[in-house]
Formats: structure tokens, sequence, C-alpha cells
């Protein structure tokens, strides 16, 4: 990089934020220096900090409490808790988890209640990696969160449900960070690039500037993978790399080669776009792959899209679209382990949820298939498209004196009674035919039994001495009947006592 000015005067407090030394820009990571000054420079969650954003309104409505930040690495964090303080004219005070112990947080706490009894002065406490904590240390913030003394923002990449104590949790809110987009990383990667006075377009830049083009760029924003710290890294040591090697463009900007993002990012570039043809046939192959039973091929297809940057809930929800589609009930389980993977992404996040993800698709792909399931779904819905909804069989209805000829299964043996159920149209049609594998051959074998059993005339169950004779129907509408009637008092009640 091109000699930096080293008269820069250390970055000073902003919002009546408190550190106990920041470092001369020129000495800060590009990471560091391009952190948003205000909430409007806050790239994503507009469903927090947007034009109607929960913590927007909280600020302009002066009443921003105690909170948690989850999210992963690089969705801004400590970012909006900087704008968050600014923005509520309130003096930050930061401190680490991993250093600082409950002797810190009593004199911090004692501070903050010094400046609110002097000045009136709201003090906001960030705390990062809040999760590394334990009990004693977190149950030492709970009065003066309680009290309000201090204003708890808390930041974690940990699951807050699982890591923070539930006595916490209930003074604060929760709110989840998503990974940005690649839009959004985007955005952040040219902010600091035309950036003159904190990025790279000015004296602290390369000299003559920098120009990424289009595959180098597209490059370092996939890689990201949703964290813009990282692609502001890989983008300060793609530059260094360029301007060292003398890679200049025609008009003298330097412009980092593809390969100058892969060695400042340690990580080749893969053949995979995950907008472009890449994506749709490398998750064609993975799909293809399960439903071939071939565990290896689907095992080598998944690794390469989660090497190569793919959003890994779309591979999860494609596990469980496959475990319907192309599994059904020959493997009832398939569904439960597709959906548990995603619910193991959800909460472990990546690197660890690769197992669960690896797990499932083995399961999928060496387990029995049937697509009966789809086919007979869309026989039905073949018949909807062409006959429009066809009327209820009057037995059916759930009012009417039709309804009085309905016949509850239950009263007959086997739990079974011969009836029509589809409209008259459609009488006697089939949908669903199992398939001679799996869980399915006794599904068919079942259904079998009922078709013949339902030759011979319906035989009701003989009562058992001692057992209740209510209409369970009957019962269960009344008791909710009296449910709304109870809640209409209590709500009548409570309003008579608003009034007095």
């Amino acid at each position: 990089m091109a000699t930096r000015r080293a008269n820069q005067t250390p970055a000073g407090d902003f919002g009546g934020q408190q550190h106990v030394f920041t470092p001369p820009p020129a000495r800060q990571p590009l990471a560091a220096r391009m952190r948003p000054r205000n909430i409007d420079e806050v790239v994503g969650h507009e469903q927090l900090i947007g034009e109607r954003g929960t913590l927007r309104r909280a600020l302009e409505g002066g009443r921003l409490g105690s909170l948690l930040l989850w999210g992963p690495p690089g969705s801004g964090k400590t970012s909006l808790a900087r704008v968050l303080a600014d923005s509520a004219g309130a003096r930050l005070v930061t401190i680490s988890a991993v250093m600082s112990g409950v002797a810190e947080v009593r004199a911090l706490v004692a501070e903050a209640r010094e400046k609110l009894i002097l000045n009136g002065q709201q003090t906001i406490l960030f705390i990062d990696e809040i999760h590394r904590f334990n009990k004693a240390q977190q149950d030492a913030l709970l009065p003066h969160v309680e009290d309000g003394t201090v204003t708890l923002v808390g930041a974690t990449t940990e699951n807050p449900y699982f890591e923070v104590n539930s006595a916490l949790l209930s003074r604060v809110r929760v709110f989840r960070l998503e990974p940005l987009t690649d839009e959004q990383v985007a955005t952040v990667v040219r902010r600091a690039i035309d950036d003159p006075e904190r990025g790279l377009a000015g004296d602290l830049g390369p000299a003559g500037g920098l120009r990424l083009t289009d595959e180098p760029f597209e490059h370092l924003v996939g890689l990201s993978a949703g964290d813009a710290r990282q692609a502001l890294n890989v983008l300060e040591g793609a530059a260094s790399i360029a301007e060292a090697d003398g890679v200049r463009d025609d008009d003298g900007f330097v412009s980092p080669r593809l390969e100058d993002v892969e060695a400042a990012a340690q990580q080749r570039a893969l053949a995979y776009d995950r907008a472009g043809d890449g994506h749709y046939d490398t998750v064609s192959a993975f799909i293809k792959s399960i439903r071939g039973n071939d565990p290896d091929a689907a095992l080598y297809w998944l690794a390469s899209m989660i090497a190569a940057g793919e959003d890994p809930r779309f591979i999860a929800r494609r596990l469980i679209i496959l475990a319907s589609e192309d599994v059904g009930l020959a493997d009832p389980r398939a569904l439960d382990v597709a959906v548990a993977a995603a619910q193991a992404l959800d909460w472990v996040g990546l690197p660890e949820a690769q197992y669960a993800l690896a797990q499932a698709t083995v399961m999928l792909a060496v387990t029995t298939k049937s697509n009966a399931i789809g086919r007979g779904y869309f026989a039905a819905m073949a018949d909807v498209l062409a006959n429009g909804s066809l009327p209820v069989p009057a037995h059916l209805r759930s009012s009417g004196l039709g309804r009085r000829k309905y016949r509850y299964p239950h009263d007959f043996t086997g739990d079974d009674v011969d009836q029509q159920y589809l409209p008259d149209k459609l009488a006697g049609r089939r949908y669903y035919f199992p398939g001679d594998l799996g869980a399915e051959v006794k599904i068919g074998e079942r259904m079998a039994r009922i078709a013949e059993s339902r030759q011979g005339r319906p035989q009701r169950k003989t009562p058992i001495p001692g057992a209740p004779k209510t209409d369970p129907m009957a019962a269960g509408s009344e008791g909710m009947r009296r449910r709304r009637e109870s809640l209409k008092d209590l709500a009548d009640e409570q309003r008579r006592d608003a009034g007095d």
C-alpha cells in the first residue's frame, strides 16, 4: 500500500462512546475504518433499522431498551451497537466477555450510576461475545439492567436461548441478525473502494486509487458468505498484493486480479456461480445423486456447494423437498431427518451443521424411495383443475340436515366404515397407490384389508363396560364455547377495573 499519512489524529469518540485506545486511521484495518457512523450508513437489517424497523422506531420514541444481537460473524452486531448509542445520544462503554470479569462490570456500573445521577446521561454497556460470561457473571448484570442503570446491548454468535441464562433473557429483547446478502456485501465493498476519506480512494488507499473488475469483485463478494468484515479484509489484502506486484489498469488504477483475491482469501475460486448455471447444474447433480441412491456422489456435490459459498439454508430446503418428493412414505423417517438437519443448521450454524447436512444427505440417498405421494397429489390436482371446486357431499358438511347421515368411523369395528368421501362426480376415484418397497408395503397391505372388510355389512363396536359414553366432538365444542365465554367475562371485568 502507499505510504499513509502519519499525522492523522486518533479517531475521536462518536456519540459519547468510550474506548480505552483507538489507533489512528492509518493504523486501523479497512473494516474498522469503514464502520458505519450513523444508522443510515448501516447496510442490511431492514426489519430492525429500516424506515419501519423495530429498533429505529424505539430510538425515535426514546425507548431503547436492553437487547441482545444474535447473528453470525460480520453481520454488523458491533457496528449496530455503536450507531444505536450514537442515535440515542448515549455514552457507550464496550467490553469483551472474553477479557472481562465481574469486577470490571461492577466498576463500569458504578461509573454509569454516577453519570446518570450527576448528568442524567444514559450508558449503553456493550458486551461482545456475551455468551462467554458464566452464570455468575451474567447474574451480576441483572439488577442494573432491571433498574435501568445501564442499557445492556449484548452481541453473540451463539443461540442465546442456550447460552444466556433465562433470568437475563427475561430482561432483554433478542434480535436476530441474518447474514448479509451478496447485494448488501457488494454495497459495503463498493463503498470502501469509493470512499476518499476512510476507504481506498484517498490517502489511506493505494496511490492512484483502486478499481476491481467484475470477476474478482464477484468472487470476493461470493466467498464472504455474508460476512462484511471478511469481504473488507480480503479487499484490503488483495489491494496490497496487487500494488506490490504493480498490477494496474490502463488508467493507472491498482486493479487486483482474481488470483490476488484468492491469495488474500487463501481460498481458490471454485467453478460455481450461485446466480447462474453452475448453481443450478450442481444442485441438479446433488438431487439426482440422492434420487439415484448414490451417497458418494451426493456427498461430493454437497461439499462442492458448501465450499463454493452456497447458502446452506437453500441446501436444507432442497433436502426437505426431496424427502417427500422422492422418498415419501416408503421411509416416513426421511422427512423427520431432513427437517431435523434444517433445525440443526438454524441452531448451530456452519461449520458444525455440515455434519447434520451430510447425515441427512446420506440417509436420503441410501433409504428406500417412492414417488407415490407426488403422483397421487398431482393426479388430484389435475382433477381439481379440470372440474373446479366440486360440491362437498351432504353427509360430510359441517351444517345442514344431511350431516346426520355421517357415520363416525370410531364407532365401528376396525375404526372404519364404508362411506363416500369424494365429491359425487369423482366417487370411486383413486389417487394414492402405495409402492412395493419399504413402509409402503405395509400401507398397501392395510389398504387391501380395509377394502376387503368393507365388502361385508358394517359392524358397530360392542361398548366397553364402564367406558364413558361422552361424544368427544360435542364435549370439545362445548368446552371451547365455555372458554370463549370465560375469556369474554374476564376481559369485561378488566375493562371495568381499568375504568375505576
